[in-house]
């Protein structure tokens, strides 16, 4: 039972070493670190969905309760 143990573990520490390595190699090479002319517009509208799109929800939000509770006024 030890010896099939012992096997398991050294079957799955050279299988995670192999593909660990052609992991880094597909991390470390130039596609994913390549900044071209899109990037700035990409951040540009990654930031504009996620902190300007809530924000004007928001003020849309702020306004119409702001109505509403000139109109229970009445």
């Amino acid at each position: 039972m030890k010896l099939l143990r012992f096997v398991q573990s050294i079957f799955f520490a050279v299988s995670t070493l192999c593909w660990s390595m052609s992991a880094q190699a597909s991390v470390d090479s130039y596609r994913y670190l390549h900044v071209n002319i899109d990037t700035p517009w990409a951040i540009f509208v990654f930031i504009f969905f996620l902190v300007f799109a809530p924000m004007i929800l928001l003020i849309i939000l702020h306004w119409w309760n702001a109505t509403k509770k000139d109109e229970d006024d009445e």
